[in-house]
């Protein structure tokens, strides 16, 4: 186990630092650019749209949005901000501001392919789509398309669902001695997979409706108590800042080990937060009714917003603030216990206990949500969805009782092959985004409700937008 591990922790490391953060770099100021700092002149609309009515029965923007963002706001938004801070130091929370606001761009042109190139579910009800659709349709490369599902498939099921489970498992060390080495992780992983499958064996639909629900009451609770402590300690904040910014520009540390320097922490660990450019946010905003492609594209605004600028930053303060000395050789988990219960008290440990287990939860299903659009491209087969459910439900079970290295490293792994592949495919297909861009923009400063018409503007491969 110990000799997988450390593979799949060196191709990580290698695939991200040389790979991955360059190709997310370069697309997204590319994408910024070319739409003019969308993600910030776009952000009062994407306010605004968020609230469009989509009819009974159907996914609306708001309720894509929320399946997209639970399956981003998840257990890394904690144990992979305080691993962050904690190994690569306070400056690794600036480059993950800088990696959410510069993936901000490529997760509007991923989402907008998406709508653009969705499909309808066998009975005519719902959206379905993705990267694989574009791929397929776009490109005209359906077995690459195939391809993609498989590598989505076991990254956000299978890969994604251990690491949400192990996070989620290690905050019980807290309160049970030698926890690993008792009955403990094993019982926890039989309920708290049952529980999974009451869900996910809903469907999209009902996915769609708790994380609704789930995910703005569990992040508005997360971030009243960061808030907290953020006012309570408001006196040190010019003290923290400037630790943060002057830690992200030592550069000698940086130049000294660049691999593992925070630069490549902050990135790495905001990336795996945020999932800008990956292809995950695509899958859930195609399921919604929208008139203009780019109205559900701008929605990644929001998530990359709420998932990074706000919770990521939230945990990172709360860590920043703590009043007690943190250990890096400590887990994530209980490295965030130790620092909320520095401020509030003995409780602090359960409210993150509790926390982790809501943001697992509500990931977890999340992923299961958005990876259904690629089971069915894979195979359009009810019987198969729900095999591959049943057999990814046991990677649930599996990430309690496994060391957490070895869930982090396979998901960086899972990460890495996801979006490069993603990445070239989005800048391949970048003059079908700008022209249904342009229209919109065109459209909104006409004083216009945007609707789209592919046809109109010179694309004809698509089947909903005639």
């Amino acid at each position: 186990m110990q000799y997988l591990t450390d593979i799949l922790t060196t191709i990580g490391d290698n695939l991200y630092t040389y790979v991955v953060l360059a190709l997310i770099i370069l697309c997204g100021l590319y994408f910024t650019f070319k739409t003019r700092f969308a993600q910030f002149h776009l952000f009062p609309d994407s306010v605004r749209y968020m609230m469009e009515n989509s009819g009974e029965g159907k996914v609306s923007s708001f309720q894509a949005l929320m399946t997209c963002t639970a399956s981003k706001v998840g257990t890394a938004n904690i144990a992979g901000v305080a691993l962050a801070v904690v190994v690569g130091g306070p400056g690794a929370i600036f480059w993950m501001w800088v990696m959410a606001i510069i993936g901000a761009a490529s997760s509007i042109v991923e989402a907008t392919l998406a709508q653009i190139y969705k499909s309808r579910t066998k009975d005519g009800n719902m959206f379905i789509g993705g990267p694989s659709y574009y791929i397929s349709k776009a490109l005209k490369k359906p077995k690459l398309g195939i391809v993609f599902s498989a590598l989505f498939v076991f990254c956000y099921m299978f890969a994604f669902s251990i690491l949400q489970a192990n996070n989620m498992s290690s905050a019980f060390e807290t309160f049970i001695p030698n926890y690993h080495e008792t009955i403990w992780p094993w019982m926890i992983g039989i309920v708290f997979t049952v529980l999974i499958a009451m869900v996910v064996f809903g469907g999209l639909y009902r996915i769609s409706f708790v994380s609704s629900y789930l995910v703005p009451a569990m992040a508005s609770v997360y971030l009243f108590v960061g808030f907290y402590i953020f006012i309570t300690n408001i006196g040190r904040l010019p003290e923290i800042f400037g630790a943060i910014f002057q830690d992200a520009f030592d550069f000698s540390a940086i130049y000294g080990g660049f691999v593992g320097s925070i630069i490549i922490l902050g990135m790495k660990r905001g990336l795996l937060s945020n999932e800008a450019g990956m292809g995950s946010a695509p899958n859930a905003a195609a399921s919604a009714v929208t008139s203009h492609p780019v109205k559900q594209g701008i929605m990644q605004i929001l998530s990359v917003g709420i998932d990074t600028l706000l919770i990521c930053s939230t945990s990172a303060f709360i860590i920043l603030l703590s009043r007690n000395p943190l250990m890096p050789y400590m887990s994530g988990i209980p490295l965030m216990q130790a620092a909320v219960s520095s401020q509030v008290g003995a409780w602090g440990s359960y409210f993150i206990g509790f926390s982790v287990l809501c943001f697992s939860f509500s990931a977890i299903i999340g992923n299961f949500g958005i990876s259904e659009p690629n089971l069915l491209f894979i195979k359009n087969n009810q019987k198969f969805v729900n095999i591959t459910r049943a057999v990814c439900l046991l990677a649930v079970f599996a990430g309690c009782i496994v060391g957490p290295k070895l869930a982090w490293s396979l998901a960086d792994v899972a990460v890495a092959m996801l979006a490069t592949l993603n990445l070239v495919v989005i800048f391949i297909l970048r003059g079908r985004f700008m022209v249904c861009f342009k229209d919109f923009v065109k459209q909104r400063k006409e004083g216009k409700n945007p609707v789209f018409k592919a046809e109109e503007c010179g694309i004809y491969d698509t089947t909903e937008w005639k």
